[in-house]
């Protein structure tokens, strides 16, 4: 991410960049897509990618377009470099889903507008999952959610990387409030205690499961 423009990554030709707009649980409104479409061709931008977060990346873009696309757009940034959460991934869940028994998506999105500008001490994601089919990957991300009939699993410390790990299970049957308290207490346990740049996952593998359940869930 560039210093000088806004929400800009420079690309590999080392010319051109590219945003992401912030699309909270991957759900658009009629709005942005037209937005989109017309910024698309109005600038030329020449790829339009959907990323693994449930997010559009604009990839091309001049860089003397940048801020004008961005008023365009009026969107708010996604961001893709920072230390931060990044986005919060979701599931259609009982909005459109046969199997959802929680409603995913409106929790999601209420996760990302509480937390998206949360200063952390790496790049963090989020997957809410509606049923335990579990198709928003909550088990390697950072902080997954899996709806139950009787409530949420917190999952905590997954990641899909070079270095994958399946989170572990901090409480179950928790109501949506409960929820929004337990995900605070995790990230400000994981603010104060955290190296930078340590993701989650290293970061649960260094202190264990028993450490943090004793502090997160006094």
């Amino acid at each position: 991410m560039t210093d000088d423009l806004k929400g800009a990554i420079l690309q590999r030709d080392k010319k051109t960049y590219a945003i992401v707009p912030r699309i909270p649980a991957g759900v658009l409104s009629v709005e942005d897509m037209e937005a989109i479409t017309n910024v698309v061709k109005k600038y030329n931008i020449p790829i339009t990618k959907i990323t693994s977060g449930q997010r559009l990346a604009l990839v091309g873009i001049a860089k003397e377009d940048i801020n004008a696309v961005w008023a365009d757009l009026n969107m708010n940034i996604g961001r893709a470099t920072e230390l931060c959460l990044h986005y919060v991934q979701a599931c259609p869940g009982t909005e459109v889903c046969t199997f959802g028994v929680q409603d995913s998506l409106g929790l999601g999105m209420e996760l990302e507008k509480i937390f998206a500008e949360k200063e952390l001490p790496a790049k963090f994601k989020i997957g809410v999952s509606g049923c335990q089919f579990c198709c928003a990957e909550s088990f390697v991300r950072d902080i997954g959610l899996i709806g139950k009939k009787n409530g949420w699993r917190l999952i905590f410390g997954g990641n899909s990387g070079k270095k994958p790990r399946i989170g572990d299970l901090l409480a179950e049957d928790l109501s949506k409030d409960e929820v929004f308290r337990l995900v605070d207490a995790c990230l400000n346990y994981y603010i104060e205690n955290a190296k930078k740049k340590e993701r989650s996952s290293r970061f649960m593998e260094r202190i264990g499961i028993d450490e943090f359940k004793k502090a997160v869930l006094a």
